[in-house]
């Protein structure tokens, strides 16, 4: 089955399997997994942050990094298309009263910089206390280079707030743009790193920052149910990873290349975005049936409803899939639409 889904769907390698059975492992609630403390060690210096906490997922990232960030009755500045804003349950303001305060992001995935500032809150009761603003990169596949996220977090630190990073897919940024980790981090105080995207492994994020908010973090993570035991088996596939599957990041953007040259060609298909290792089309017909035609010629693909009797998809290259995929794909495709 050719998927193309989600980044999140690979599976782990023989040799990352190999190297999650050869760990060694200990207690990490009591901060005593060799594993767990070389993973975080291994982040923090690869982006030049006092220290890091691994977590379950990239939502748990955010949500104990805006906790740390955040006290009650405090807000967040955030894109209003932003992932911890609108796809991860509303957590913070759920679980730690944090107020959101969406701003439009503009066409290239950054929260509009010139509104930042009218959306910090005076100092008075009337209002939550404004704390940190969030970028996200990169955002549908779309880069934004250290200049042009500088253009918002300098603002964001002229109004005294501190900065985060939902740095999900950050790794295809830094591998775009031709820089190491350090260098697209450098303007932010929090980092939310996911392991289990790109970098193929089957769980777990890296949040990277000051000591004191670190450590604020790992308590929340625990109240949050997210300190666990033994867990140096899945910190050796976030080893793995960052040792063997960041350079390779290229070759997904590169595969990403091909599959929108070729479905480009298909008649009816149109590309409308195509960054990175995503490429979002639309093609006649209904979503079921193109999703159930291209499941049953052995391609998974979530299609949903464009309008005016057109589908939408995103197709998202990772390390399962190859350029030899493209034609198989593309034929499948073509034979529904055509």
């Amino acid at each position: 089955m050719i998927d193309l889904r989600s980044d999140t769907v690979t599976r782990p390698s023989t040799a990352m399997l190999q190297a999650m059975v050869d760990a060694p492992v200990g207690d990490d609630v009591f901060n005593d997994d060799p594993t767990v403390q070389r993973l975080e060690a291994m982040v923090a210096e690869r982006l030049d942050k006092e220290a890091a906490v691994f977590v379950t997922s990239g939502t748990q990232s955010n949500l104990v990094g805006l906790l740390a960030h955040c006290g009650r009755g405090d807000e967040y500045i955030v894109g209003d298309m932003a992932h911890c804003y609108r796809w991860e349950g509303g957590g913070a303001a759920v679980l730690g009263s944090i107020q959101p305060q969406p701003i439009p992001m503009l066409e290239d995935g950054l929260p509009d910089p010139t509104l930042i500032g009218r959306s910090v809150k005076p100092d008075d009761p009337h209002f939550a206390r404004s704390k940190v603003f969030c970028v996200e990169n990169t955002k549908d596949g779309m880069v934004l280079s250290v200049d042009r996220m500088g253009e918002a977090t300098s603002v964001a630190r002229e109004h005294g707030l501190r900065t985060h990073l939902d740095g999900a897919r950050m790794w295809n940024a830094a591998v775009s743009l031709g820089i190491d980790g350090a260098e697209l981090t450098q303007d932010f105080d929090t980092v939310s790193l996911c392991l289990s995207k790109g970098l193929g492994t089957p769980m777990g994020s890296v949040l990277s920052g000051p000591v004191d908010l670190i450590t604020e973090a790992r308590k929340w993570r625990k109240m949050l149910g997210g300190g666990l035991r033994q867990v140096g088996v899945v910190a050796a596939a976030g080893i793995y990873a960052m040792e063997n599957n960041i350079d390779r990041l290229a070759n997904d953007h590169a595969t990403a290349d091909a599959f929108a040259t070729t479905l480009a060609e298909i008649d009816g298909v149109k590309i409308t975005a195509h960054n990175t290792n995503m490429i979002f089309l639309s093609a006649p017909g209904d979503p079921l049936e193109l999703m159930g035609g291209m499941e049953t010629a052995g391609v998974k693909m979530l299609w949903s409803d464009a309008g005016d009797g057109r589908s939408q998809t995103r197709v998202v290259t990772h390390l399962d899939i190859s350029e030899a995929d493209v034609a198989p794909v593309a034929n499948s495709l073509r034979a529904l639409v055509g």
